[in-house]
């Protein structure tokens, strides 16, 4: 997935594919539609060739982050920044229409996966997996306090990411209002919900799953329109997200077929 550019392209440990430094290679990574997760730029730098990169960004509506450059020098690998650092996403992201159209395909209503905050990369991996062989249309994540498609992404998904169309969105409750409107339903995990096997969760459906720590926040919480319960009966009262992800899935898949 490496792409040469006119500038430092390095696989980042992190998670992140592509670390793009310098002012000419962000620029053209911005102009090519190239998928930007977040870009850096030093604080207070005004010159015409940063004010250009900014104005590319917010066309593309990226995530910006004005930094000291103690900071751009940590995140450096080349030392030539040049004032400028960006990290590219290791695929394209999809379009919502990509998933009703998959939908439509398969002669099935929507089944979409929406992820709350969950900023481990191998955790959406194998959301997108479970997506993929649960039968989901797809999966939506939040542009802020997420993780975006890295190569960890990639490689935790098992190759389902090339197989399962992922959206970044800039805002999760706009979102699903938006698809309530296209005749939706949304369901979000809450270890204090209704009993999931209580629940009729057939028809057009997006599956809210939360991060770990905090859960579903409330915004999010309050657009849904119920909240399932997983049964528990350990004595840890929590389940990895990916996990808890899963289990309420394969609910979805069992009412589907009537089971």
């Amino acid at each position: 997935m490496m792409q040469r550019l006119n500038g430092a392209d390095t696989e980042e440990n992190n998670g992140h594919t592509l670390l793009i430094e310098g002012r000419n290679a962000v620029l053209e990574a911005l102009r090519s539609g190239r998928p930007i997760d977040k870009l850096f730029v030093l604080d207070g730098c005004q010159d015409g060739p940063v004010r250009t990169i900014v104005r590319e960004a917010k066309k593309c509506d990226t995530i910006l982050n004005f930094v000291s450059r103690e900071r751009l020098n940590q995140l450096t690998q080349t030392g030539k920044h040049q004032g400028v650092i960006a990290y590219a996403a290791a695929y394209d992201y999809s379009d919502i229409e990509d998933m009703f159209r998959l939908a439509e395909e398969r002669g099935e209503d929507p089944f979409l996966i929406l992820l709350d905050g969950i900023e481990d990369p191998h955790n959406l991996g194998a959301v997108i997996r479970t997506a993929n062989i649960a039968g989901a249309h797809g999966v939506i994540i939040p542009k802020r306090r997420a993780s975006g498609l890295t190569a960890t992404v990639a490689k935790t998904s098992a190759g389902a990411l090339n197989y399962t169309p992922v959206a970044k969105v800039t805002n999760l409750v706009k979102t699903i209002e938006e698809l309530k409107k296209r005749g939706m339903w949304f369901v979000c995990a809450d270890m204090d919900g209704e009993m999931m096997y209580d629940l009729d969760l057939t028809g057009p459906i997006g599956l809210v799953i939360g991060s770990e720590g905090e859960g579903v926040s409330r915004l999010v919480k309050e657009k849904c329109d119920f909240t399932a319960g997983i049964p528990m009966k350990g004595e840890i009262t929590s389940l990895n997200a990916s996990v808890a992800g899963g289990i309420l899935a394969y609910e979805i898949v069992r009412q589907r077929l009537g089971k």
